[in-house]
C-alpha cells in the first residue's frame, strides 16, 4: 500500500481492539514439531470471539467510522465469512446496519454466525467476485458505505496480531500465511519491517485460485476466471492492486498447495493440537510442510487464521476426504 502505518498508530490500534478482543496465544505443540520436523509456531486467530482473525480490522474501521464519519447509518461488503463477521461483530458493537453479501453455496455456519451478529446476509452469485461486484452496486443504490476486504484500516488492525506474534514468539525465520484479499500478508510484511526483522514472509494459496501466485511471479495483478477451491479463504479471482504490490514489495514468496495437503493440515492439525482450523486456518501449514526445513528455517510459524468451519466439512476431512465443489 501506499502509505501504511508506524508503531503509534499501531499502539492506538492495539488499544481499539483490546476494548473487545485480548492478545491470542502463540504455541509450540510438541507433536508438531515431530510431524513437521522442525520447530513450528501457531498463531491462534481461531480463538478470537468470532474464531478468526479479520474481527481485529473490523473493530479498528468502524471505529474510525464512528469517530470521523458519524453520518454513515450503515455498511455493505461481500465475504466468504470471516470478514463478514468481523464487520457484523463491530457493526454491533458500534450501532450501525452491516449488510453482507455472500455467493450462494456460502458456508451455511458462517452465514448464520453473521446472522447472529445483527448482519443482514444477501446470497447472490456463483462466487466471492459475483458478490463483491452486487455489493458495490447496492452500496451505490442505498447510500450504504462500502468496505473493501482490502484497504488501510483493516490492516492496520490486522496487523495487531502480527505485533502479538513477533513479540511474542521469539526469533522466526519464516511465517506461512494465507492470501485471500492480502490483509494478513501485508500486516505481517508491515510490522516485520516496522521491527527491523528478517524474517520471511510466505503467503500460501490454493493450487485451484492461483490468482494472488500468478500476480507475485507477474509482477502485477493477474485475474483468473476461477478459483474453484473448498479452501474459500483464499478463493480469490481478482486480487486488489494495492494488495498486491505489498506482496510484491515483501513477501519472500507466494506458493500454492493442492487442496489434498491443505484437508491434511487439517487433520494434522486436529491431532497435534486438538484445535479446529478452517480450510483457509490450515493451508498455511499446509504451504509450510511443502517446503523443506532448510528453506523454511530452523523456527517457523504460521497463522491459524480462522477456525470456523462447518460441521460437515469437518466430518468429511476428518474421516479422510477432501471436499469438492
Amino acid at each position: 500500500m501506499s502509505e501504511l502505518f508506524g508503531l503509534e498508530e499501531l499502539a492506538e490500534a492495539t488499544d481499539v481492539v483490546r476494548r473487545h478482543v485480548p492478545p491470542t496465544p502463540q504455541y509450540e505443540w510438541p507433536l508438531l514439531n515431530e510431524v513437521a520436523g522442525s520447530t513450528v509456531v501457531v498463531k491462534h486467530e481461531n480463538h478470537t470471539p468470532v474464531g478468526a482473525f479479520k474481527v481485529r480490522g473490523g473493530l479498528v474501521y468502524l471505529d474510525r467510522l464512528v469517530r470521523e464519519r458519524p453520518e454513515v447509518t450503515g455498511i455493505v461488503s461481500a465475504t466468504r465469512g470471516n470478514h463478514g463477521q468481523s464487520l457484523a461483530f463491530a457493526g454491533r458493537e458500534y450501532g450501525r446496519s452491516v449488510t453482507i453479501f455472500v455467493p450462494h453455496g456460502n458456508s451455511v455456519e458462517k452465514n448464520a454466525s453473521m446472522r447472529s451478529l445483527g448482519a443482514d446476509v444477501v446470497e447472490f452469485g456463483d462466487d466471492f467476485q459475483e458478490a463483491r461486484e452486487q455489493s458495490m452496486v447496492v452500496a451505490s443504490e442505498r447510500g450504504l458505505e462500502p468496505v473493501s476486504p482490502f484497504q488501510r484500516e483493516l490492516v492496520l488492525g490486522v496487523a495487531t496480531y502480527a505485533k502479538e506474534l513477533f513479540d511474542g514468539a521469539g526469533p522466526l525465520d519464516t511465517v506461512y500465511v494465507p492470501v485471500g484479499m492480502g490483509s494478513g500478508v501485508n500486516a505481517l510484511i508491515a510490522v516485520r519491517d516496522l521491527l527491523n526483522l528478517e524474517t520471511e514472509i510466505v503467503g500460501v494459496v490454493s493450487e485451484n485460485a492461483p490468482a494472488t501466485k500468478l500476480s507475485f511471479e507477474a509482477g502485477g495483478v493477474v485475474t483468473t476466471d476461477s478459483a474453484a477451491t473448498f479452501v474459500d479463504g483464499v478463493a480469490t479471482r481478482t486480487p486488489d492492486s494495492e494488495s498486491i504490490a505489498g506482496i510484491l514489495g515483501g513477501a519472500a514468496r507466494v506458493i500454492a498447495v493442492p487442496d489434498d495437503a491443505t484437508a491434511e493440515a487439517m487433520r494434522i492439525i486436529y491431532r497435534t493440537t486438538h484445535n479446529v482450523a478452517e480450510s483457509g486456518g490450515a493451508i498455511g501449514l499446509a504451504g509450510l510442510l511443502s517446503e523443506p526445513p532448510p528453506l523454511r528455517g530452523e523456527r517457523s510459524a504460521f497463522v491459524l487464521s480462522g477456525g470456523n468451519v462447518d460441521s460437515d466439512q469437518l466430518h468429511m476431512v476428518l474421516g479422510g476426504a477432501t471436499p469438492t465443489l
